[in-house]
């Protein structure tokens, strides 16, 4: 697994998650690589991205996704939408 995404998680499971007091990233439409040092969950509250895992398929995600990058991932970002997203380092 290095992308899993739960399309529209339930408010209940977001609660039970915490997420609404993790940390807040925004970033504006760009392309930029990046790695994973520790798994990271998040849950996008607007935009949309297209992640594209190193020898791997494009991923389409973004408003109302909740999504798990596993450890070591080497990616890259193109931020098609405007992102803000809450997210957490396990």
């Amino acid at each position: 697994m290095e992308i899993k995404i739960e399309h529209q998680p339930s408010q209940e499971r977001l609660n039970e998650l915490g997420v609404h007091k993790w940390e807040i990233w925004k970033r504006e439409v760009s392309k930029f690589p990046w790695t994973y040092d520790s798994q990271e969950t998040c849950y996008f509250l607007e935009g949309n991205v297209v992640v594209t895992p190193d020898g791997g398929q494009p991923v389409q995600m973004g408003k109302g996704d909740l999504v798990i990058f596993a450890a070591g991932v080497s990616c890259t970002w193109e931020i098609t939408t405007d992102v803000k997203k809450h997210y957490y380092f396990d």
